[in-house]
C-alpha cells in the first residue's frame, strides 16, 4: 500500500518549530520510530502519519496548541526543497506561487495547494488530508504560517494579507495568531487559506532570476518523474490528458491502457488518496485554468478539449470549480497579466 509523505526539508522545518518549544526532537524521533540522521539527506521522506503523530506528541509536551505557527520563524526557501528555490527565482510572488502549487507534491503529499484570483484578491488555498490519522491543525497552521513568512523573506517587507481563514475552532489565546498573521481571522472557515492583495502579489520581487527559475523548473519537474513514475494517480493522469480530447475516458480504458482492472485501478487510486472520478475532475480543472490563459483558444475549443460533449456541462463544472464563468475568468486573469506587466520595470508592448 502507498503511503503519503513529507520530505525531509519540510520535516527539518517542523524539528525547528518543536524546538523552539524547547522540545528534544531527537528523542522524539526515536520514540516514533524515526531516523533523525534522515533529516540531513533532502532526498529523504518520512511517512505522513508519523509527521502528524509528531505533531500531537509536540502539543501534549508542550502545552502549546498553536505551536504550528513556529514555523514561521524558521522558514527558509529550502524548508520547501527544490521548490523553494523556483518561488524565489520568480518573477512575482503571483508567479512563484503558481510554480509552488506545481511542485507542492515534492514538499508534501498531504496537502492540495491552489492559488486563485478571487474578486477580493489572491487566495492561496490549503487542504491537508491525513494518510491513515486525520490531519492536525498545527500542521495547516504551519502551512500558512510558513507561506506567509516566504513573503516577508523574498520580498524583504512585512506582508499583511487582506484575510486569514483557518478552519480550526478559535483558539483560548488568540496572540500567537495575530502575531503570525497580522491580518482579520476567520476561524470555522471552510478550508484554510491566505487571502492577499493583488498589488501585493504582482510586484516585482528582488530575487527573480529568469535563467534560474527555468534551471530549478528543470530540477523540480525532474524531480517529480522520479517520484511519481510509482504512482498510478500520476500514469492515470497521463492517460486521462491524452484521451480527454476524444470526449469523456471512461475508466475501463483508462484501466486497460495501464494493464490493470477497473477494481484494481480503483483500489490503487483509493490507496493513494483519491478516486477516478475524483482525479478526472482535478485534471480537467488544471487543464482549463492552462488553456483559459491562452487567449487564442475559444471556450468551445477547451469545451472539447476537456472532453465534454456539451458545452453546457463545461460552464456547470467550471462554474463549480471556480465560482466563476469561463469567460469571467479569462477576464480576471487578463486584468492580472495586464496590471503585472504595466508594473514590471522596463516593460514594453512585445511581450515573450
Amino acid at each position: 500500500m502507498s503511503e503519503r509523505t513529507t520530505s525531509a526539508s519540510w520535516a527539518m522545518g517542523i524539528v525547528k518549530a518543536l524546538e523552539m518549544d524547547g522540545l528534544d526532537c531527537q528523542a522524539l524521533f526515536k520514540q516514533l520510530g524515526l531516523d533523525y540522521a534522515a533529516l540531513s539527506d533532502p532526498d529523504a521522506r518520512f511517512p505522513q502519519d508519523s509527521m502528524t503523530r509528531l505533531w500531537q506528541r509536540a502539543v501534549e509536551l508542550s502545552g502549546n496548541p498553536a505551536i504550528g505557527l513556529n514555523m514561521g520563524k524558521v522558514v527558509r526557501p529550502a524548508s520547501f526543497h527544490v521548490a523553494g528555490y523556483a518561488l524565489m527565482s520568480s518573477n512575482t510572488l503571483a508567479e512563484g506561487f503558481m510554480r509552488l502549487v506545481r511542485y507542492q507534491r515534492i514538499i508534501a503529499e498531504s496537502a492540495d495547494l491552489s492559488f486563485r484570483l478571487l474578486p477580493e484578491g489572491y487566495a492561496l488555498i490549503l487542504t491537508v488530508h491525513g494518510d491513515h490519522l486525520p490531519p492536525t491543525r498545527q500542521s495547516a497552521e504551519a502551512s500558512l504560517a510558513c507561506a506567509l513568512a516566504l513573503c516577508g523573506w523574498l520580498t524583504g517587507r512585512t506582508l499583511h494579507p487582506r484575510k486569514v481563514l483557518l478552519q480550526g475552532e478559535p483558539p483560548l489565546d488568540l496572540a500567537p495568531y495575530k502575531q503570525a498573521f497580522h491580518a482579520p481571522l476567520e476561524f470555522n472557515a471552510p478550508y484554510d487559506a491566505l487571502i492577499f492583495e493583488r498589488a501585493d502579489m504582482d510586484t516585482p520581487l528582488p530575487t527573480a532570476n529568469e535563467a534560474m527559475a527555468l534551471l530549478h523548473d528543470r530540477f523540480a519537474g525532474e524531480y517529480l518523474a522520479r517520484f511519481s513514475e510509482s504512482r498510478v494517480t500520476h500514469k492515470a493522469r497521463q492517460v486521462l490528458c491524452r484521451l480527454l480530447p476524444q470526449g469523456e475516458p471512461k475508466r475501463e480504458v483508462v484501466a486497460r491502457t495501464l494493464h490493470l482492472s477497473q477494481r484494481t485501478l480503483q483500489r490503487r487510486l483509493q490507496e493513494e488518496g483519491t478516486s477516478f472520478q475524483t482525479l478526472l475532475d482535478d485534471t480537467r480543472r488544471e487543464l482549463a485554468e492552462q488553456y483559459l490563459a491562452q487567449p487564442s483558444m475559444t471556450l468551445l475549443e477547451i469545451a472539447y478539449l476537456l472532453g465534454f460533449a456539451d458545452p453546457s456541462n463545461f460552464f456547470r463544472a467550471f462554474r463549480r470549480w471556480f465560482d466563476a464563468t469561463p469567460g469571467e475568468y479569462r477576464a480576471r486573469l487578463q486584468d492580472a497579466s495586464t496590471v503585472s506587466d504595466a508594473r514590471t520595470p522596463g516593460y514594453t508592448e512585445q511581450r515573450l
